[in-house]
């Protein structure tokens, strides 16, 4: 018999059973071992209650409070049915028997055959097998009352009634059990030593050792798999259920699929690898440092491999290494999480290891994971993120906002902690799209439509100051991005944020002429980052240049409105804020920033992004409702003097933007404005109003292509900004060519030509 060392302790709110099963030959399995079973009761029999039991072998298995519930209902049962009064005690049972008048010179012999009997069930199944026991009983019952029935004789007739009060008592105090509760209705015919029933009721989260995170990896009994697929070697699986609106993002990752010599080397290179902790200085290049662990780790896990004679794979041992920087320098399955493209949040909520980690799925919204954290995973979390961004994150600066680069993705990261979180430390992970979003991409996803993005992207090249208004998840940050795409790449841009969000990486691969800039959290104290308004400022001075600021959230405000009435009669200045309509956006700026009204007055477009739910609530989806012009002729409340002109509302019953009556008439001061300016459409709305149509047009046809053919890469940033330029490209061209020709003749003309281009750029995609 293997003695199991074991210990008692307290986990936050939890009493924790820890039992060491190291020496063990067998992996720790309440629902597969009857020796792990018995063991258990054993030490529940000498600790008491406990919330929690976790065995500690090449992985942790840990077993929850239902679990521990169940066990703690068998230990008060078999202690009991062993107390002093219990019918297991022969002397009682004697002295039972004695009370129903029964001769026990008669029937000495079944007495002490029924004790032993009992005795022997009871000690050979109760501990280790608990519904065996109780079928076992409920035959030995059966078996009793049948003699009863074929007897003759009074004393033995006496004699197995009174055995049949002894079962019945025990029976009938094993079916208020849960374990027996559950069964009960489904043992007919059980063979005795089947413990298929425990793996419905035991479910362990299983953790390696060399990582802190539990999974849980057996699938919901009442899921019903509504998706699955497959990110590198993890497996996807997404359930939903028919009595519960909650869905389930199950993931199978490689670590929960090792055998346990890889375990093993995990588990013995990450000790070693531990001992070298990455200064804040190596951090500053998080992918040229996971490249250098990448190839520490190879060669540590083949040493480690030819050390323990164990063959591996050059593919498993990429697979090792990549694992074990997981899990040293990384963020664990975060990681995971944010390689797959359709997740898009991740949020991690304090106490840790009683919720799991939650996620918003493109397809399915809001999901619960089978991932659980442990406090060890968020100290960790928390100490990297503040190395990386170099900001602090403790009682003084209990909120952290900064980004997190991965090889598999980007993402922007908030984390909080106490005392704003009573409870410990939480974060938000918002993923970003690997490649910049494009206006077409949008149009192609219904968030808004071709000819949305015509209007955007006339307004654009008219070099237009614009604020992009919406909730929290409504597509701010992207649809900026999206909006930087239409930006011709012969103009210098500078972008301007507190948190690196928007794709400049991407874009300036792509040949933009971009000067990114980080400043100061508005939300940070003692920061040496520059602060926003003087970040702002300093563009002001870096010459002519595009300026997109990722979030204005407070007196930078102030400075982004100067480069508006600076930056208007040269290019784009664009820039995101929380509100929910144009005059919230009026009443942020002015009233809650301070903004002076007339500097409001620069605001040329403001644009609303909102998520709109299905009519069920279980679904959203992601919509610009409203293109909006902000006209200059007020004075004191804009909403009050019509200042807001309505270009383009969203329409609930089409799912789709419509025109405005001020849009189809032409009556936008915007849109003259710009026309002024440009010899062709000076004092000709047909001019703007065509323009606008045939980039929507464009557009349109970009969608088609990908609806005829399923080639979404032609909706990506590289194509769409080449299509793009390709139209300013012939627009300037033909003008010039037909000088006499009017101007929506030309327009049919350079359509003519760009389908043209395009069917020539198909055929190299094949």
């Amino acid at each position: 018999m293997v003695d199991l060392n074991y210990d008692v302790v307290r986990e936050g709110p939890f009493k924790v059973l820890k039992i060491n099963y190291e020496n063990v030959p067998e992996a720790p399995s309440l629902e597969d071992s009857s020796f792990c079973m018995e063991q258990t009761l054993n030490i529940l029999i000498k600790t008491g209650f406990v919330n929690k039991i976790v065995y500690a072998q090449k992985r942790d298995f840990e077993y929850d409070e239902s679990s521990a519930k169940i066990l703690h209902e068998l230990r008060e049962f078999y202690m009991d049915l062993f107390s002093e009064e219990s019918m297991l005690n022969y002397s009682n049972l004697i002295a039972f028997l004695q009370h129903n008048n029964v001769n026990l010179a008669n029937v000495k012999s079944h007495v002490d055959r029924f004790f032993s009997e009992l005795q022997t069930t009871t000690k050979t199944y109760l501990k280790s097998d608990p519904i065996s026991y109780y079928v076992k009983l409920k035959r030995l019952l059966r078996q009793e009352q049948v003699k009863i029935d074929i007897s003759e004789n009074s004393d033995d007739i006496n004699t197995r009634q009174a055995f049949v009060h002894i079962l019945k008592r025990i029976i009938n105090k094993l079916d208020k059990l849960t374990i027996i509760q559950h069964v009960k209705d489904k043992i007919a015919g059980m063979q005795i030593g089947d413990r298929s029933y425990y793996s419905e009721l035991f479910k362990p989260l299983i953790k390696p050792d060399f990582m802190y995170t539990k999974l849980m990896s057996y699938y919901p009994e009442d899921g019903i798999a509504a998706d699955s697929y497959n990110i590198g070697v993890s497996e996807i699986t997404v359930f939903e259920f028919n009595d519960n609106v909650k869905r389930l993002y199950h993931i199978m990752p490689p670590e929960s699929k090792l055998s346990e010599d890889e375990y093993d080397i995990l588990d013995s290179a990450r000790s070693i690898l531990a001992e070298h902790k990455p200064s804040q200085e190596e951090f500053t290049d998080p992918l040229r440092l996971r490249e250098i662990f990448n190839n520490i780790g190879k060669d540590l896990i083949s040493d480690l491999a030819n050390y323990k004679n164990i063959s591996l794979s050059d593919e498993k041992v990429e697979l090792l290494s990549k694992i074990l920087i997981r899990y040293t320098i990384g963020f664990g399955m975060i990681e995971l999480l944010l390689e797959d493209e359709k997740v898009q949040d991740i949020n991690i909520n304090s106490p840790y290891g009683i919720t799991p980690v939650f996620i918003v799925h493109q397809d399915f919204g809001y999901c619960e994971t089978n991932i659980y954290l442990t406090m060890t995973d968020a100290q960790s979390f928390a100490s990297k993120l503040r190395i990386i961004s170099g900001r602090p994150l403790d009682e003084s600066n209990q909120i952290l906002d900064t980004e997190l680069v991965l090889p598999v993705a980007t993402a922007r990261v908030s984390v909080i902690t106490s005392p704003l979180d009573p409870t410990g430390v939480a974060y938000s992970f918002r993923r970003h799209r690997a490649k910049p979003w494009t206006l077409a991409l949008f149009a192609y996803n219904k968030t808004l439509n071709p000819l949305a993005a015509g209007l955007l992207s006339f307004l654009i090249d008219g070099s237009r100051a614009f604020m992009i208004a919406g909730t929290r998840s409504s597509g701010k940050t992207s649809l900026l991005g999206s909006m930087i795409v239409e930006i011709m790449r012969k103009y210098r841009i500078i972008t301007i944020e507190d948190t690196l969000e928007l794709p400049v990486p991407q874009l300036i691969k792509l040949g933009y002429n971009l000067q990114q800039m980080k400043v100061a959290s508005a939300l940070t104290k003692g920061s040496t980052e520059m602060p926003a308004t003087e970040g702002i400022r300093a563009t002001l001075r870096m010459g002519d240049s595009a300026l997109i600021i990722g979030e204005v959230r407070s007196e930078e405000a102030i400075s982004i409105y100067e480069a508006m009435r600076v930056g208007a009669a040269a290019n784009v200045v664009a820039g995101t804020i929380h509100a929910d309509s144009p005059y919230g956006v009026f009443d942020r700026v002015v009233n809650d920033i301070g903004v002076p009204k007339t500097s409001f007055k620069a605001t040329d477009i403001v644009v609303i992004a909102a998520p709109v739910k299905s009519a069920d609530g279980l679904k959203s989806y992601r919509r610009i409702v409203r293109i909006t012009e902000v006209r200059k002729d007020w004075s004191d409340d804009p909403l009050l003097e019509r200042a807001f002109v309505d270009l383009m509302v969203y329409d609930v019953e089409s799912d789709e933007l419509k025109p405005t009556d001020a849009l189809l008439d032409g009556d936008s001061d915007i849109l003259k404005l710009i026309g002024s300016n440009v010899k062709e459409y000076a004092g000709n709305w047909d001019a703007i109003w065509y323009n606008i149509l045939l980039r929507a047009e464009l557009k349109q046809k970009l969608i088609d292509i990908v609806n005829e053919t399923n080639k979404t890469e032609i909706l990506e940033a590289d194509f769409v900004l080449r299509a793009n330029e390709k139209m300013h490209l012939l627009l300037s061209e033909l003008k010039n060519k037909y000088q006499n020709m009017d101007i929506l003749e030309v327009y049919e003309k350079v359509k003519e030509h760009w389908y043209e281009w395009l069917n020539n750029e198909l055929i190299k995609y094949g």
